[in-house]
């Protein structure tokens, strides 16, 4: 995120912290609640907050302040309240979108990473990361997987399934599998909850290097100061709202924030 002539600049605004910037990603005063009546509960209120191309941006809060559901709304996964705001990717208006063009969307221009890795078990390591293109009935380029597979760190693995896999290299396998389709931007649930500090570190770097070497833009929900700390920035949600911003923060700035102090 940032500031000056082809940015926003963070500011407040009828309550909402508002950080619009050159943006690839933009929600604006996006509401998502859950139940009804006596069970309702608002997850996301009226945020509004943008992600600029070759940036790397960090999703912070508590639990239930509403972190995945702020990814989920603007990777097009979930859908904001009616009447609640409206989300872009690229430009595109993905509120108007049915769910097939949504599932266009999300196959052509989106990257998703999940804790879970979400990989097929039967498929082998090259066939998980060339299934969206398989999917969509296009070849996938021989010359790109093998790329990737080995920008992760699985050459010579290309045949291996899941099960005979590491977790890390699961996780690494989901990230090559989403970057197959140079997305305009990558979204990362808690990409290294599940992982060894070691294999997180390398898992991390990877999300980096997509974004220094290859601008690709990066979103990534995290409950770790360190995980948060490799990103530009870092969002601070409670109780559904964007509540601070820090650039470039340190681990222990990270920490004294979360903590409730600045």
């Amino acid at each position: 995120m940032g500031q000056g002539d082809a940015g926003w600049a963070g500011r407040k605004r009828s309550g909402t912290l508002l950080i619009m910037v050159d943006r690839v990603v933009l929600l604006e005063e996006v509401t998502r609640t859950y139940g009804k009546g006596a069970t309702e509960v608002a997850v996301l209120r009226r945020v509004s907050v943008g992600f600029s191309r070759g940036s790397f941006t960090a999703v912070m809060g508590p639990s239930g302040s509403g972190k995945s559901t702020l990814l989920q709304c603007a990777s097009g996964l979930d859908r904001p309240d009616s009447g609640g705001g409206g989300g872009h990717i690229a430009g595109e208006d993905i509120t108007r979108f049915g769910e097939k063009e949504l599932a266009v969307l999300r196959r052509d221009r989106v990257g998703v990473i999940f804790q879970a890795f979400n990989l097929v078990p039967s498929l082998t390591a090259w066939q998980n990361v060339s299934l969206p293109s398989s999917l969509a009935r296009r070849r996938p380029e021989p010359s790109r997987v093998r790329e990737l597979l080995h920008r992760v760190g699985l050459a010579g693995r290309e045949g291996h399934r899941p099960a005979q896999l590491s977790g890390g290299q699961q996780q690494r396998v989901a990230i090559a599998r989403a970057l197959l389709g140079r997305p305009e931007v990558l979204f990362a649930d808690e990409p290294t909850g599940a992982l060894d500090r070691r294999t997180g570190h390398e898992v991390l770097a990877l999300l980096r290097e997509a974004v220094d070497a290859f601008g690709q833009t990066v979103v990534m929900v995290t409950h770790d100061p360190e995980a948060a700390a490799r990103a530009d920035s870092v969002l601070f949600l409670t109780d559904g709202r964007i509540v601070d911003v820090l650039d470039r923060p340190s681990v222990d700035q990270i920490g004294l924030r979360l903590g409730g102090r600045r």
